[in-house]
């Protein structure tokens, strides 16, 4: 019986896991295909603010013209999405509209300061909502569980860069702690990196909580209590594993959320990143850059929500017959 089931169990793994991967890319191409459609339609000529960026000042109807030309912009809507599509293939995510460099290579020369600052926010979140939602459910409706919920309804109301701002002004102005002209450097990347996984672990703690609760009051949980074991036992050993599944799908759909609101918080604290260039690049209607970055968090959110996907299809096997 054994050795019949195996395969059929692992086959039908691969069918959902092939399944999944073929969703995510369907998303990554849909949401390149919305970001270029949605970008023509914004009002204001973009080779006049091209050329505007580039300090050129007095334009002639004839200096418009031949930098839209150049630019590419008078072929049709079609061809310039292939054009670029087929660039990304390439590597290729085109020139800066401004200071005409690659694109790519402006974009490798922030990413790793973007990645360090999202890593950490990432990693301080995931430990702070951990730690957040077993001590609330471990003193349920007592005063510990209530400051923490008091914590999670204001982290979820309050935008990220409200956080930013009061850390800038009381923990960096007020007491001397951290520096707002940032180097990318492990120390300077804690308090924006705190201020983020404050932010995002409200949420993550609200869930956290509910999943453990409702696991705690479960008919396991009533079994172990029969048994003899503890509390922390069955919130260590029979809660915890039971709520971390949607957990962890609540981690891979914040991530692209985590990308979004990443250049205010860097424009804020100045850090060294991609959201400055972005938020440059936003005003200049720099498309090649717009789009790059849209791409690369398109990217990101799809393939932490796949790497999520494909866990939880390991983790539960009931998942793998709901594909569809």
């Amino acid at each position: 019986m054994t050795a019949r089931t195996r395969p059929i169990r692992h086959g039908g793994l691969f069918v959902a896991a092939s399944k999944r991967i073929g969703q995510a890319i369907l998303t990554a191409l849909a949401a390149s295909v919305l970001v270029w459609a949605l970008l023509p339609l914004a009002p204001g000529d973009v080779a006049e603010r091209v050329l505007l960026a580039r300090g050129m000042q007095d334009l002639t109807t004839a200096e418009i013209d031949a930098a839209r030309e150049q630019l590419g912009l008078n072929d049709p809507l079609v061809i310039q999405f292939l054009n670029w599509l087929g660039g990304v293939f390439r590597g290729d995510l085109g020139q800066s509209f401004t200071s005409q460099a690659p694109v790519m290579q402006e974009i490798m020369e922030r990413l790793p300061a973007t990645l360090m600052l999202l890593g950490l926010a990432l990693v301080v979140s995931i430990l702070f909502s951990l730690a957040l939602a077993l001590i609330a459910a471990a003193y349920r409706d007592r005063w510990p569980d209530q400051a923490i919920r008091l914590y999670t309804q204001i982290g979820a109301a309050l935008p990220t860069f409200v956080f930013a701002l009061l850390a800038l002004t009381f923990v960096v102005v007020g007491f001397q702690m951290g520096r707002v002209l940032a180097e990318p450097s492990w120390s300077a990347a804690l308090i924006p990196a705190f201020i983020i996984g404050l932010d995002r672990a409200a949420s993550w703690t609200q869930l956290l909580r509910a999943g453990l609760l409702e696991a705690m009051a479960s008919g396991y949980a009533e079994v172990a209590r029969a048994r003899g074991a503890s509390e922390r036992r069955i919130l260590l050993r029979h809660a915890l594993p039971n709520a971390l599944l949607p957990f962890l799908t609540a981690i891979g759909v914040s991530v692209g959320a985590l990308i979004g609101g990443a250049p205010l918080i860097e424009a804020i604290f100045t850090w060294p990143g991609l959201g400055a260039y972005l938020l440059e690049a936003l005003t200049a209607r720099n498309y090649p850059v717009i789009q790059a970055y849209v791409l690369i968090a398109a990217l990101s959110y799809v393939t932490a929500a796949l790497l999520v996907d494909l866990v939880a299809l390991v983790l539960d096997p009931r998942l793998r017959g709901q594909t569809g």
